[in-house]
């Protein structure tokens, strides 16, 4: 397993990232989850990622318990805040309030005192980018957090949150974007920015979801048991499931073999060669699975490879800088 700093602090991730959104706590057995963790851990992944909201915060609890007597200091655990953790008006949001109230939770769940690196799961446009930097900043200073970082913000939120962090003096180091073969929207504006700025991309769904696997088939049904007839992921997978983009992936499958490798390590090995990505996310619903992507980690793809990727995915790849960011609609009217 190779390791990447995070944006410009001395803090190295794996470049596999374990990663339980949809599956702990809620498509698979907390056994299982267990069992993935454990290999993920046998494999050299040290970097967990998670939030408040996934499976109605069980997630967080699955996944404490899967770390429980793991060395704190051999691992880097990764969460987020945003979405609605409550019924109540401020349960939700990056409002100082529910901001020192969840990390408090998370961190219960998850069985720790820390974690080192805390996400703004989405921008807030209810909240004052000040109130939510200064509490991020606290949260740092109280030891509760070593590094902040944000998920799916545009490269204008970047700019003016890392004056903010620069100026309280507190490491804002990441974005967790979706990135993939598939999906590269973040490519036009939201990595230029990064790079000048000292931050780096942990990504989501380098698989696409599983397409870029090659398991779903043109006018087939999608497999039983995938995400696709999953109910917690299936509306996630939808988009992909047209003949046109499924037609396209199958012409990856002799571009990987060519290569040496499977669809899923071309998949994740990709993201990996864009510089500014320090991991990427993986999720597990069998331990077996991870051996596949783990195994992308240290492979450099030459550059007709990475041209035939293109040439095979052609105009299905979704690039459109319109919609870098997948802000969410405003919390309250």
């Amino acid at each position: 397993m190779q390791h990447r700093f995070l944006g410009h602090s001395g803090l190295q991730v794996s470049e596999i990232a374990y990663g339980n959104w949809i599956t702990h706590g809620g498509q698979v057995e907390d056994d299982a989850a267990v069992a993935c963790v454990r290999r993920a851990l046998d494999l050299g992944v040290t970097t967990f990622d998670t939030a408040d909201v996934y499976a109605g915060t069980r997630a967080e609890s699955v996944l404490g318990r899967a770390l429980d007597g793991v060395r704190r200091e051999g691992i880097e655990l990764c969460t987020k805040v945003f979405f609605p953790t409550g019924p109540g008006p401020n349960d939700r949001g990056l409002s100082r309030k529910h901001l020192m109230e969840s990390i408090d939770a998370s961190l219960r769940r998850l069985g720790t005192d820390h974690v080192d690196l805390y996400q703004a799961h989405r921008y807030d446009h209810q909240t004052p980018l000040e109130e939510t930097m200064v509490a991020f900043a606290d949260i740092v200073r109280s030891g509760r957090a070593h590094y902040i970082g944000v998920s799916e913000w545009t490269a204008a939120q970047l700019r003016e949150a890392k004056a903010l962090a620069d100026e309280l003096r507190v490491p804002f180091v990441s974005n967790q974007p979706q990135y993939s073969a598939l999906w590269r929207v973040i490519e036009s504006e939201v990595v230029p920015a990064s790079v000048e700025l000292g931050i780096s991309q942990i990504v989501w769904s380098p698989l696409a979801q599983g397409v870029l696997t090659g398991k779903y088939r043109p006018g087939a049904a999608p497999p039983e048991g995938s995400r696709a007839t999953s109910e917690a992921g299936g509306g996630f997978v939808q988009r992909w499931l047209r003949d046109e983009v499924l037609e396209r992936v199958e012409r990856l499958a002799p571009v990987a073999a060519e290569a040496g490798l499977t669809m899923a390590q071309l998949a994740v090995a990709w993201v990996l060669q864009n510089d500014n990505v320090a991991a990427a996310i993986v999720g597990a619903t069998r331990p077996e699975q991870l051996e596949d992507s783990v195994a992308a980690s240290g492979v450099r793809l030459e550059p007709e490879v990475m041209a035939a990727i293109d040439e095979a995915l052609g105009p299905v790849v979704q690039a459109d800088p319109s919609i870098t960011a997948r802000n969410s609609p405003p919390l309250r009217p």
